[in-house]
C-alpha cells in the first residue's frame, strides 16, 4: 500500500510554509476557490512526478515574490517507511531527494510513487488533439516502464534535432544528408520499440476503457469504439523516414511516426467528441482515468494515490455517488479529493460507509 502520513509546504504557490498530517484513507481538502485546494493536490503530484500537474515551467510552482521552495513528505510503500522531498534552489536548480539521497536523474524516480489525477481540464483529453491523449499515455506507461521513458527521451532530444536539422536545409537552400541518415539511423530503433510498448498496452488498456465506460454510463450504453492509431501499423519507422523525406524537407519537420500516434474514439462510427453529450464525455474520461488506476494496480501491486481536483460540481448526486463508491470502497488505495462544500462531500462519503478526514482551508 502506498499511504501518504505528513506532507510539508514552504514557498510552493500560495503556501508560504504549511503542514498537513494525513490521517485517514479518504481525505477531503475543503474550501472557497482559489484558496489553496488544488496547489496542495499538485504538491503530491510534484513529488510523484518531480513536476506540476498544470505548470509547465518549475518557476511558476514557486511562491511570487520570493526564490526557491521545497516540497517534502512523509509515507509508506508496503509499510516501509520513505520519505521524498522536492527542492528548488534560489538558483533554480531542481532536486529530488529519497531517503536522504539525490537523484542523479529525475527520470529515475518515475513509478515508485504511483498516482492518478483527475482534474476539471481533462477533458481536453477527449476534446482536444491527439497531443493530449499522447502525453497522457506516455505518463501511465513511464510509470510502468522506466526504459520506455528513456527511449521516449532520447526519441524527443533526436526529433528536435531532425525538425532544426530540417529547417535549416530549408533556410540555407542545402541540406546535409549525412547528419539526416545518422539521426534516421538512430530515431528508427526507438521509434519501433516505443511503438511496441504502447501497443502492447493499449491492448489491454482499451477493453478496459470500454468496460468501465458501459459501467459509469449504465445500460444501455452507446456503441462506442476505441483504437490505437499509429503509422507504425503498415511499415516500420525506417521505412517511414525514407518515403516521406522529400515532403518532410518540404515541410521542414518530421510528418510521420509514433510522435503523430493517436487513441481513436468513435460513437456510432463518428468522432466521440463531436457525437458526444456532456455527460457522455464525462463518463468516457472517467473510464479512461479508472482503467488507468486499474492498470496501474495490476502492475505495481497496490493501488496508486488517487487525486480528485473538483470532480463533482458538475455532477449529479446519482453519478457523484456511483464514482465515490467506485474509488473509495473498490479500490483501497489513499484518495484526496477537493471540494467547496465539505458538508456536501461528508455527506456522501458518510452514505457509503467511509469516514474521511476534513482539511478545511481559509
Amino acid at each position: 500500500m502506498l499511504h501518504i502520513q505528513q506532507i510539508q509546504l514552504v514557498q510552493f504557490k500560495n503556501y508560504s510554509s504549511a503542514t498537513f498530517p494525513f490521517t485517514a484513507r479518504v481525505i477531503g481538502i475543503c474550501g472557497a476557490n482559489g484558496i489553496g485546494k488544488t496547489n496542495l493536490l499538485d504538491a503530491i503530484y510534484y513529488l510523484c512526478f518531480t513536476k506540476s500537474y498544470f505548470n509547465s515551467s518549475d518557476q511558476m510552482n514557486v511562491q511570487q515574490g520570493v526564490q526557491g521552495m521545497r516540497i517534502a513528505a512523509n509515507l509508506t510503500v508496503n509499510e516501509q517507511p520513505t520519505s521524498i522531498t522536492a527542492i528548488i534552489r534560489e538558483t533554480g536548480k531542481k532536486e529530488m531527494i529519497c531517503n536522504g539521497e539525490i537523484y542523479k536523474k529525475l527520470s529515475t524516480h518515475i513509478g515508485k510513487f504511483p498516482a492518478v489525477m483527475i482534474a476539471p481540464d481533462d477533458i481536453a483529453i477527449i476534446n482536444e488533439t491527439s497531443d493530449i491523449r499522447r502525453k497522457w499515455l506516455d505518463t501511465l506507461i513511464s510509470q510502468i516502464n522506466n526504459t520506455y521513458l528513456l527511449q521516449l527521451i532520447q526519441y524527443n532530444k533526436l526529433l528536435q534535432q531532425r525538425n532544426s536539422l530540417l529547417k535549416h536545409a530549408a533556410e540555407r537552400g542545402v541540406l546535409n544528408n549525412d547528419v539526416l541518415e545518422i539521426l534516421d539511423h538512430q530515431i528508427a530503433p526507438l521509434a519501433d520499440a516505443i511503438y511496441s510498448t504502447r501497443k502492447q498496452l493499449l491492448q489491454r488498456l482499451i477493453p478496459a476503457i470500454g468496460e468501465q465506460y458501459r459501467h459509469i454510463a449504465g445500460a444501455p450504453a452507446e456503441p462506442i469504439t476505441l483504437s490505437y492509431e499509429s503509422h507504425l501499423h503498415t511499415q516500420n519507422m525506417s521505412s517511414l523516414l525514407q518515403q516521406n523525406k522529400q515532403r518532410d524537407t518540404y515541410m521542414q519537420r518530421t510528418g510521420s511516426g509514433i510522435h503523430k500516434d493517436d487513441i481513436g474514439i468513435h460513437m456510432h462510427g463518428q468522432l466521440f467528441k463531436q457525437m458526444a453529450s456532456q455527460g457522455q464525455k464525462k463518463s468516457m474520461l472517467f473510464a479512461i482515468k479508472l482503467a488507468e488506476y486499474n492498470l496501474l494496480q495490476q502492475q505495481k501491486g497496490f493501488p496508486p494515490l488517487l487525486l480528485l481536483d473538483d470532480v463533482f460540481e458538475k455532477l449529479d448526486a446519482n453519478r457523484m455517488q456511483q464514482l465515490l463508491h467506485t474509488v473509495c470502497i473498490e479500490h483501497q488505495g489513499q484518495v484526496f479529493i477537493t471540494d467547496t462544500h465539505s458538508e456536501r462531500l461528508l455527506q456522501h462519503l458518510q452514505s457509503i460507509g467511509i469516514t474521511p478526514q476534513i482539511i478545511s482551508l481559509s
